[in-house]
């Protein structure tokens, strides 16, 4: 048994890696071998020999030179185990057999051969504990000065020798490794100075022949040296806390050491590993609390036979043993998913033996499974986090533990294979890592790992050559997207050389970048800048520019001059795909100078095709939508549809004009407007040939159809009509003009702009309000061809008429509520509102025309009436209490000049004598100036006599109507009109001579009622007379004065306030003088009319008079 104060050296021998190590390491993948995610497949073993190699030869030399090496140490290892496996399983040695028989494929024959060579022709290993005291904490101060000399003793009991120390023993001793055992079989760790929490790190390495039976000793002692009587003098001084202490240390014999504790473990209950802490048990029950001890204990073997493996190193046996143990697992899941680092418990049982008895660290451990674990991802599916975790790990231990040379080289080495495949994968992300939601993280991962192993410090010391994986990455992602393109230029490649071949060729390719392009933004862009900074779509797009503008300018240049409509077609899909992929350059973060900027250059020869075969297309379906349409409402809905099925489908064709003109979106500004203007154009002329189309369709089906079918179809063709102006004027919003005028701006001027494309709109708009206004000129010319003939049947040559006013007038307004109801129920409100207007100022031109056209003046009165009262009725028909026309609509100018005739006309010739005298009245309120003179009076009215008293006091002014230049004046009285005062006689006052302003002051009473006074029209007329005797007197002027004017006449006549009150006072008055206008008035034009009415006549006779003695028509 080897002994050494002093950490043992052992693991690094037995890490000594052999020469042919790397001599058969696994070959790296190229490329086009990469793995498909998804799919299982067996590793792919190393290639010493031939390719053209028999598979079956290379299976049995695999299994020769590989498999049995390994199996033979895996049955040395179940062989010579020691300790319990860390996993809570166990597991028999049958059972262990078993399963390393099913994952090395060994027969029952193998196995047993190779278990006689394993068991019987081998030499056993010796058993070692391998024992690492690393440190102490809290054990017992023994020294005076509070703290020990702390130091351990290790060794190993057999069974036979812990009885016999027990038995030689008479009493319980403190010290029992150093009675026990030799010297050469106790092991001794350095003394720590002065402390309560020793650290020692110190390995030892102790030897035994059974576990059973035998167990590990371990004691702590404080180590006590001899000391002179002036040094335990001067401790006594600087502590008289230690003189107890002290006065025990003198009873104690010089140089014996302190016993601090022991530990003692039975090794058959010890796991492969322990580090552990442990109590320090007392030997008495004096201080059980004695502190604890930090142990790392391990068996391993020592001297292994060396056959096994024909000599290669543990750690290369430990890698080829999990590389087998983990396809064996993997090939018995039944899932597709990938391996995530689970192995079954026999393997981690039979992983923990070989390594632990091998003393391989968890640095070489770890490394082991990196490398395995990095190979078996080029051909089996391992999952990324696997990597991750062995790469942590392996950062961890380089910090801790140096590694051997040949170690670092394969590591080295490892982790640049494993950085070259994993661009090789970056470069084919598209078919490895398709965007989905389950492939993207692993993508994500196997980038994270590329980052990782670059922040390693292992890589960047085992690599210092400058490595930027950005750089990298990037290089590698451009190399992908050229050999994706070129393959799938490849595949859609045309036939033949036809054009149009080539075109769908193109077509196809650009469709394939354009998805491409929009994973690459979407999808894999989030997975590349989370994992590596690395904007993967503006890399791919730039690439992509470039590729896709020399493919366009090859193909473009082979159609030149033969452009044809076909050729054009089969070129716009091209163009729509090319610009959707120029649209995402504003997702680029650096944008710069883009090949592909003008890429509408190449399309403009196709242009006008494209334009043409648009407007085609959608006027034969408009035509196809007309020959169809049979001009009925469409009623759908709550709510009904009152125009046809054409209007709809027309909306519908001219909806892909606007489409197309979103499709293009033309880069160009200048041409852009251009392609605006021949857009309008093409939809004004597909309306206006609507309506022309519309108009023979109704002519078509009018031919056939009754009277009444006729004008709901052309109801039917004015909400069409109206229907499609309203579509016209959401036209600009649809063509987003706005938009375009902000693009052309700066080479488009503002004038140019809106004298073009809204006079265009506006010319379809004036064509399609012409036809809505003829359409309802006809509608109305029936109406009021209706309307005309049931006014002229109100008409009656009987003065006393044979029926009532309402019931004359009855059947025009039944007829004119019917059709309206029918036009409000079958027109757009637009329509109708626009058919009401003209119809109404039709009917007033009717009723003015019968009226004034009426041939028999005896009835005209009862007729007027009639009209008067059809006019009020049709004006609330037309109004519809504020749902129709406005009043200010109703009320035009012909309106009130028909509605004042009517009335006039209506009137009694009394009651329009007294209308007459109102207009007199007026007329006298307004007039001003003394032409003709003035006259002054004092008037009043008493209530309680009923008398009227008009005081004449005098005139001035008047004009000379002598030959002398005088004239002979007096006033003449009357109370008009003559129907309300039968009995008031006139009055006079007298003559005054020679006189232009005489004073007359002389006053009158009339007897009348305040009734009389009252009445409507009731004045007084004053009449200034030149009296001449040879001839009839010469008229002066007249005026007139309202009795209600008059002080005492206004109010009611029950009025008992003013009916107690004494007298009005009198009101003196200044009247001016007229001179009727001869002719004007229509009432005396009226009256006149009315020949068989004496009263009348007499009247008109005495004004016309006072018209011919007028001097206003001199």
């Amino acid at each position: 048994m080897s002994s050494n104060g002093e950490p043992t050296s052992t693991r690094n021998n037995l890490l000594q890696a052999t020469e042919q190590e790397h001599g058969s390491r696994q070959r790296q993948f190229s490329p086009g071998h990469v793995r498909k995610l998804g799919f299982t497949r067996k590793l792919r073993e190393r290639r010493d020999f031939k390719d053209d190699e028999n598979p079956e030869e290379k299976a049995r030399k695999h299994k020769e030179q590989e498999l049995k090496p390994l199996y033979k140490e895996l049955l040395y290892t179940i062989a010579h185990k020691m300790g319990h496996p860390s996993s809570t399983e166990v597991f028999t040695d049958s059972e262990l057999h078993q399963y390393i028989k099913e994952a090395f494929a060994m027969t029952d024959l193998e196995h047993s051969s190779l278990s006689e060579k394993a068991l019987q022709n081998t030499e056993p290993p010796v058993y070692c504990l391998m024992a690492t005291v690393k440190e102490a904490k809290g054990i017992l101060g023994k020294d005076v000065t509070g703290f020990s000399d702390p130091y351990c003793l290790l060794t190993i009991m057999e069974d036979e020798e812990e009885k016999r120390t027990r038995k030689s023993r008479a009493k319980p001793c403190k010290s029992v490794v150093k009675d026990a055992v030799s010297d050469d079989k106790i092991y001794q760790t350095d003394v720590k100075k002065q402390t309560l929490n020793p650290i020692w790190n110190q390995t030892f390495i102790l030897e035994f022949e059974d576990i059973i039976g035998a167990s590990f000793h371990l004691e702590m002692w404080d180590k006590d040296e001899e000391v002179s009587l002036s040094q335990k003098l001067e401790e006594f001084k600087t502590s008289f806390n230690s003189l107890r202490r002290m006065i025990k240390e003198a009873k104690k014999e010089k140089g014996t050491d302190d016993f601090l504790g022991h530990v003692v473990l039975k090794l058959q209950d010890l796991h492969c590993t322990e580090d552990n802490w442990y109590n320090l048990e007392p030997r008495t029950e004096t201080y059980p609390d004695r502190g604890q001890c930090h142990l790392n204990l391990k068996f391993i073997h020592k001297l292994r036979d060396g056959t096994l493996s024909a000599g290669r190193s543990a750690y290369i046996n430990y890698s080829g043993i999990l590389q087998q143990f983990v396809q064996a697992y993997i090939s018995k899941q039944q899932s597709s998913a990938p391996w995530k680092g689970a192995l079954c418990g026999e393997a981690q049982t039979m992983l923990e033996l070989y390594a632990t008895q091998n003393d391989l660290s968890p640095f070489l451990q770890d490394l082991a499974k990196w490398v395995a674990y990095s190979k078996l991802y080029q051909s089996l599916e391992v999952d990324s986090s696997v990597l991750l975790q062995q790469l942590t790990s392996i950062e961890y231990h380089w910090h801790q533990q140096e590694l051997p040379h040949q170690q670092k080289q394969e590591l080295g080495d490892s982790l640049h294979g494993f950085l070259h495949y994993g661009l090789c994968l970056v470069a084919k992300y598209r078919d490895i890592f398709p965007p989905t939601s389950s492939a993207t993280p692993k993508l994500h991962t196997l980038l994270r790992i590329l980052v990782q192993i670059c922040k390693t410090r292992a890589f960047q010391k085992l690599n210092p050559a400058q490595f930027d994986l950005h750089d990298e990455v990037c290089d590698a992602i451009q190399t992908g997207t050229q050999e994706w393109f070129n393959i799938k230029k490849g595949l859609h490649q045309p036939m033949t050389k036809d054009l149009s071949e080539i075109v769908g060729a193109l077509s196809r390719l650009i469709g394939e970048v354009q998805e491409d392009i929009k994973h690459n933004k979407d999808v894999w862009n989030r997975v590349f800048v989370s994992a590596v900074q690395v904007d993967v779509f503006t890399v791919v797009y730039k690439k992509f520019d470039s590729l896709l503008a020399n493919e366009v300018i090859e193909t473009m240049s082979l159609m030149e001059g033969q452009m044809e409509q076909t050729l054009a077609n089969s070129l716009f899909p091209v163009y729509l795909s090319l610009q959707a992929i120029h649209k995402d350059k504003a997702f680029l973060q650096k944008r710069g100078l883009l090949e592909l900027t003008n890429f509408q250059e190449g399309f403009r020869e196709a242009l006008p095709y494209w334009l043409n075969q648009a407007f085609s297309t959608t006027q034969d379906r408009v035509e196809r939508a007309v020959q169809v349409d049979q001009l009925q409402p469409l009623q759908s809905g709550a709510v009904p549809i009152k125009h046809s099925s054409s209007a709809v489908d027309l909306v519908a064709c001219v909806q892909p004009i606007c489409h197309l003109w979103e499709q293009l979106s033309w880069p160009d500004p200048e041409e852009a407007f251009m392609l605006m203007v021949k857009l309008t154009e093409d939809v004004c002329k597909i309306v206006v040939n609507y309506c022309h189309i519309l108009k023979e369709r109704v002519r078509t089906l009018s031919e056939n159809s009754d009277h009444g079918s006729a004008i709901n179809m052309l109801c039917v063709v004015v909400n069409d009509l109206e229907h499609l102006r309203s579509v016209l004027t959401q036209l600009p919003t649809q063509l987003n003009w706005a938009g375009l005028r902000d693009r052309t701006q700066n080479v488009i001027g503002e004038n140019q702009f809106h004298n073009t494309l809204p006079s265009q709109l506006q010319q379809a708009q004036s064509v399609l309000g012409r036809e809505i206004r003829s359409a309802l000129d006809t509608l109305g010319k029936r109406l009021n061809t209706d309307i005309e003939t049931h006014v002229k049947s109100m008409a009656t040559r009987r003065r006393i008429p044979s029926k009532s006013t309402e019931d004359a007038a009855a059947p025009l307004m039944r007829y004119l509520e019917q059709e309206l109801k029918y036009m409000n129920e079958n027109l757009v409100q637009e329509n109708f509102n626009s058919l009401l207007t003209p119809l109404w100022n039709n009917s007033v031109k009717i009723l003015y025309q019968v009226a004034t056209k009426h041939p028999q003046q005896d009835g005209l009165m009862v007729y007027c009436q009639r009209l008067l009262y059809t006019l009020q009725c049709l004006e609330q028909c037309f109004h519809a209490e504020g749902n129709g026309l406005s009043l200010k609509t109703l009320h035009s100018e012909e309106y009130k000049t028909l509605k004042g005739h009517l009335t006039h006309n209506a009137l009694s010739s009394r009651q329009l004598m007294e209308k007459f005298f109102e207009r007199k009245i007026t007329e006298q309120k307004v007039y001003s100036g003394e032409k003709y003179g003035a006259v002054t009076l004092l008037t009043s009215y008493r209530r309680s006599d009923q008398r009227l008293r008009v005081e004449v006091l005098n005139a001035v002014n008047l004009l000379p109507m002598d030959s002398n230049g005088l004239s002979d004046p007096f006033v003449q009285l009357c109370l008009e009109p003559n129907h309300i005062f039968p009995e008031v006689e006139p009055r006079s006052t007298q003559i005054k001579s020679c006189d232009l302003n005489p004073l007359f002051d002389e006053a009158f009473e009339f007897l009348v009622s305040l009734e009389q006074c009252q009445t409507s029209g009731a004045c007084l007329m004053v009449t200034v007379l030149d009296h001449d005797t040879l001839s009839s007197d010469d008229f002066e002027g007249e005026a007139f004065l309202a009795l209600k004017g008059i002080p005492g006449v206004a109010g009611r006549k029950d009025d008992d306030e003013l009916n107690s009150k004494p007298d009005a006072v009198p009101a003196q008055i200044r009247l001016h003088l007229m001179h009727p206008k001869p002719n004007e008035d229509n009432i005396l034009r009226l009256l006149e009319s009315r020949k068989g009415e004496r009263e009348t006549q007499a009247f008109v006779k005495k004004r016309r008079l006072r018209e011919k003695q007028s001097q206003e028509g001199i």
